[in-house]
């Protein structure tokens, strides 16, 4: 399930479980390539918030993003992993598996 979080939602999303965040910016190629990865978990129970960089500055700044696409993994609303760049679903899945 991909939900899109803004500067509204974003704390109340990350407060319990396992949640994997991505931040992007539309006008980013890497992210648009991302996308397409991401999609592949629609339908399925892993929940992936997505945050556009450019419409939720406070959370950018807040996380220390510096590039896109940047991901970070949060458990019960800590932060517990951090990587950016583009990655296929199954380097994500694998990420994923080391904290579940």
């Amino acid at each position: 399930m991909i939900i899109e979080l803004n500067e509204q939602n974003f704390d109340n999303e990350i407060e319990s479980g396992l949640k994997l965040i991505e931040f992007y910016a539309t006008w980013c190629t890497y992210c648009m390539k991302q996308r397409i990865e991401l999609q592949e978990f629609e339908n399925s129970d892993i929940r992936i918030g997505i945050v556009d960089g450019d419409e939720s500055p406070n959370i950018v700044s807040k996380y220390q993003i510096d590039g896109y696409p940047t991901f970070i993994l949060f458990k019960d609303g800590k932060k517990i992993a951090k990587f950016s760049g583009f990655h296929k679903k199954s380097e994500l899945l694998n990420v994923l598996m080391k904290y579940v």
